[in-house]
């Protein structure tokens, strides 16, 4: 018996059956990222690195394949469980295979058999349940199966190895940053302080039900020229619209895995609602007061920007990271995040050895 990485022809090696250019990876071009397994609340969500095209059916059966070429980028969102990794590529995988054998070795080296965390079926597909952030790392799958000549019966033994970079993503944490006008008689008077603490209560009372909040409030007071009116003051006025307002982690209890889409869907529903009141200020300063108020919006002012954060282990990385750049997804060793912003550091010396590393000690 022969034995052959795949891609070793011999003389007698027949043709594989129904061979196709291979294909691996969940892989659509016409989406910028993957969700696999959104209908099942155990398996959340997963996106994978894109390579070539993979017809939509293949796609639905939240299946990763392989590819002997390169390593396949799989994304799995924290607590959930990942898609089946599949130890051949889509090519391969539409043939017949004689006495398959499957050895798959997590991201420590170790053989995954019989480890708790792992389903593991008798046709090579493994998945990742319960994904925690030290859970990633490198997964290998080899593949040894026979092909036999026709004419001579032997037997040639194919073995080919498939590697699989598999990282722990979370949902970017959504704020929203706020600016707005107001025309005022001067930059001196007492009233444009205590009007704008006046406003931050009122937005705060629009949106406490919504554990949101208004942080990070200020304002300055500028003198403009104007063609045809001549001088004129106004409050440039910035403030956030934050969604970790007091009461919000027992909000997040309630929620079995992590609190991304319950705080990011309640700050956007914020952020709607503070919108919808500038859009009708004009209207009540201008008509509901029985004195015009010396302090007016500016028309059009109004404007609101996203701001996106990462929890401490995680950030956004557009270029290693393409299929996944709005994902928070897990520093890689050598890499560090301390704090909320989107961006991990390098570390100056060696260190962080580890995935998710918030220092790099």
């Amino acid at each position: 018996m022969k034995l052959l990485k795949r891609g070793q022809v011999g003389l007698m090696d027949a043709p594989l059956v129904g061979t196709a250019p291979p294909i691996s990876g969940t892989d659509v071009h016409t989406e910028p990222s993957l969700r696999v397994g959104d209908e099942a609340s155990q398996e959340g969500t997963v996106r994978a690195e894109q390579k070539e095209e993979q017809s939509i059916d293949l796609i639905g059966k939240n299946e990763v394949y392989g590819d002997t070429r390169h390593e396949v980028n799989v994304y799995v969102k924290v607590f959930t469980n990942s898609p089946f990794l599949v130890c051949m590529d889509l090519a391969l995988s539409q043939e017949r295979i004689i006495d398959p054998n499957y050895l798959w070795t997590g991201p420590d080296g170790r053989d995954l058999q019989g480890q708790s965390y792992v389903n593991l079926t008798e046709t090579g597909k493994l998945m990742l349940m319960g994904f925690m952030v030290s859970m990633s790392g490198a997964y290998t799958c080899t593949l040894s199966h026979k092909v036999i000549e026709t004419t001579t019966q032997e037997e040639t033994e194919m073995v080919e190895a498939y590697k699989f970079m598999v990282y722990a993503y979370r949902e970017a944490e959504h704020a929203y940053q706020v600016s707005v006008r107001f025309s005022t008689t001067g930059c001196r008077l007492r009233n444009n302080g205590l009007f704008i603490e006046m406003l931050k209560k009122i937005l705060n009372s629009t949106i406490s039900h919504l554990t949101c909040h208004i942080t990070e409030s200020f304002y300055k007071c500028h003198s403009i020229r104007t063609p045809k009116n001549g001088l004129q003051y106004e409050l440039f006025v910035n403030f956030l619209v934050n969604p970790l307002a007091p009461g919000w982690e027992e909000v997040c209890h309630e929620v079995l895995y992590d609190c991304e889409d319950v705080t990011n869907r309640r700050v956007r529903q914020a952020a709607e609602r503070i919108g919808k009141f500038f859009h009708q200020l004009r209207h009540v300063l201008k008509h509901e007061f029985r004195v015009v108020p010396t302090i007016q919006y500016v028309d059009n002012s109004f404007s609101m920007t996203p701001i996106d954060s990462c929890q401490p282990g995680f950030g956004k990385n557009h270029h290693t990271h393409q299929n996944c750049a709005s994902c928070c997804v897990v520093c890689d060793p050598g890499t560090y995040s301390p704090n909320n912003e989107v961006t991990c550091r390098t570390c100056a010396i060696t260190g962080a050895r580890m995935y998710g590393a918030k220092s790099c000690y």
